[in-house]
């Protein structure tokens, strides 16, 4: 919610000031616990002069839409000026004072401001994320006069809760503002709070020998927790540590808040532990550090009862309570997902590997996948899920692979996730996200341009990385409708533009009609290769000329059909691109035949001189009809032969 309200204010003021003509040279913003700050830099001390030209009803309008437009513009019909038969007002207005509008601009946000929870405190009206004590407000160190549900703006404002005087210190520019707020205790720049808990944290574990794991979303929480954050490492019970390091580690992070350490060398962790407290304690922390350290002794002897309680448990008796948890309303249970799953897993296993006892680890994997749902674990820790059911699996005695699989199948989970590529495991992350997108797109709850609750992106793009890790070559038409394979196609634009490829390469090899994710890439890059060559861009030329004739032939009439000719007294620039043709016209499907699309490219380059000197010297539109003809079969031959390996009419370029 911090960073939402940093980007919120900035947005608010910008859009506001920009309506009264004010354009900052720049604009921060800072979010903390106890406060949410903007600086605006470059305002000018008044609003420019403002003149307006509005155009107002006809003439010959009625009286009442005459009146209405004068009402709106302060002006009497005497003021309008005619032009063409139409009243316009010309509206002057003289810049007011910055201050006054700030003041506006700052009731306006504050009034209307898209905390996603709020509340109303005491007698006032005002809702605010929490209740608001003060406003400082100035400009040109003077103070904003104004005033929101009775506080006043002032130029004073507080330091830490705790650390810091108790008495308020007054602040007439930004300098005097951040450094009052560092001599108060209060570091104001959230990433520079980060900054101070990592290298702390960091330091803390080195000075033991021991090595911080870090974690980014835990420390933008505690970066957004402390306004003076302090790293305390503090002990815990070393008997903790037989339980599997994700459970100790979610049990830190979730309820408590805390960063793992572990030992660099054999990279387990140890019994410690980092909290971030808010105050500089005079006994150095140990008081806070021996607090948490018991808070978080009977978190993980609660976790500890979850992990042996489950173990008990075998997997196969969890999947009846599947039946019991709806996976959505309009897609049944999650006993149903994880058939779905199971046999998808079926289908998809023999093309990533071509084996029986794949199939099966796969198809057994699946139909457990979603068993750990049910778990005591799971129920308290929804992060884990998956990881547990594969620890019950390893505990129950099944093979690595079906654990693997267990484990690794919700992943990847963003872009900086490991990819599955061992067969079983891509088998059943394939069939999880193919059964997610089928089902969804299935009820038409599919992503808008601002909402995918679903994380329907997230899954195709996981489903575009196992492909192409693994090299599986799936027919993706045998899975899903047009409409979902239209919407890969745009996931693939996503990925490969974040890798530098263009996104019209990837619809120029798409309209082929291919649904191999892996040979579409290698299309792709073969393509791009080939176009950033001096022949291949002079040859999407001579596509594109020849493109643009047929298209204007065909206007007039069908085109001619059939094989282009050596008719008598062709010039030899005829001859030579119909020779030329029928040769790459062959080495292409060779090469198209063994995937070799490099190859392919190469053989389409050797079409670039003989079609610039067809374009150069022989005239298309021959008076002789016969010649006319057989000039535009031969045209024709070439915009197909290159047809075979993209659809160069959406290349751009």
């Amino acid at each position: 919610m911090q960073a939402q309200a940093a980007r919120d204010l900035e947005r608010m003021v910008r859009e506001r000031l920009a309506a009264e003509g004010f354009l900052p040279e720049a604009v921060k913003t800072f979010a903390g616990p106890r406060r949410l700050t903007l600086v605006a830099e470059g305002l000018p001390a008044a609003q420019p002069d403002r003149h307006e030209e509005r155009k107002g009803p006809k003439v010959s309008a009625p009286d009442q839409a005459i009146e209405g437009f004068l009402r709106s513009t302060g002006l009497t019909r005497d003021q309008l000026v005619e032009k063409d038969g139409v009243y316009f007002a010309h509206l002057h207005r003289a810049g007011r004072p910055t201050p006054e509008i700030v003041a506006e601009v700052v009731e306006a946000v504050v009034r209307g401001f898209p905390w996603p929870k709020s509340m109303t405190w005491g007698a006032g009206t005002l809702r605010w994320v929490r209740p608001l004590h003060r406003i400082l407000c100035v400009f040109d160190r003077e103070i904003v006069p104004f005033a929101i549900d009775g506080i006043a703006s002032g130029d004073l404002t507080e330091g830490h809760r705790f650390m810091g005087p108790a008495q308020a210190f007054r602040a007439r520019d930004f300098d005097e503002y951040q450094d009052g707020l560092a001599r108060h205790f209060v570091v104001l720049d959230p990433e520079e709070r980060k900054s101070v808990i990592m290298d702390a944290a960091r330091t803390l574990a080195f000075a033991r020998n021991f090595e911080l794991v870090e974690d980014e979303g835990l420390l933008d929480e505690v970066a957004g927790l402390a306004e003076w954050p302090t790293p305390v490492m503090g002990d815990m019970d070393p008997a903790f540590l037989d339980l599997p390091p994700e459970v100790i580690r979610t049990s830190m992070r979730v309820h408590q808040r805390f960063f793992a350490v572990r030992d660099p060398r054999s990279g387990f962790l140890v019994p410690h532990f980092i909290t971030v407290a808010n105050i500089e304690a005079e006994d150095g922390g140990k008081l806070i550090a021996a607090g948490n350290a018991r808070v978080l002794s009977a978190r993980l002897n609660d976790a500890r009862f979850f992990w042996e309680a489950d173990k008990k448990v075998p997997l196969e008796d969890r999947l009846t309570k599947l039946r019991g948890v709806t996976f959505h309303a309009k897609l049944g249970t999650m006993a149903e997902r994880a058939a779905r799953i199971e046999a998808l897993a079926g289908e998809i296993a023999p093309y990533v590997r071509d084996d029986a006892q794949t199939k099966a680890w796969a198809i057994m994997a699946a139909a457990l996948c979603k068993a750990d749902l049910v778990s005591n674990m799971v129920g308290e820790f929804p992060e884990l899920q998956g990881v547990m059911g594969a620890y019950y699996a390893e505990a129950q005695g099944y093979d690595p692979e079906v654990v693997d699989a267990i484990r690794q199948h919700y992943r990847p989970q963003g872009p900086a996730d490991a990819v599955p590529v061992q067969a079983v495991a891509a088998t059943v992350a394939l069939a999880d996200k193919l059964d997610t997108l089928v089902s969804f797109f299935g009820i038409g709850e599919k992503p808008t341009g601002s909402r995918d609750p679903y994380a329907l992106r997230r899954a195709a793009i996981g489903v575009i990385r196992i492909l192409l890790q693994s090299r599986t070559r799936l027919p993706l038409k045998s899975f899903v409708s047009d409409e979902l394979l239209a919407f890969f196609a745009d996931r693939l634009k996503v990925l490969l533009r974040e890798e530098g490829q263009r996104h019209d390469l990837v619809d120029a090899v798409f309209a082929l009609g291919d649904d191999d994710i892996v040979r579409i890439v290698s299309r792709v890059n073969a393509l791009d290769a080939f176009l950033q060559s001096e022949d291949g861009a002079n040859l999407l030329a001579g596509y594109k000329r020849a493109v643009n004739i047929l298209k204007a032939e065909e206007k007039k009439g069908a085109l001619p059909t059939g094989e282009p000719v050596d008719m008598p007294k062709a010039p030899p620039e005829e001859a030579g691109l119909i020779n030329a043709i029928g040769h790459v016209d062959l080495e292409i499907g060779k090469a198209l035949a063994k995937e070799d699309f490099a190859t392919a490219m190469r053989e389409l380059a050797n079409l670039r001189a003989p079609v610039d000197a067809f374009f150069d010297k022989v005239l298309v539109n021959s008076d002789n009809p016969a010649e006319r003809d057989n000039r535009l079969r031969l045209l024709a031959q070439v915009r197909d032969a290159m047809g075979r390996v993209a659809d160069f009419s959406l290349v751009t370029g």
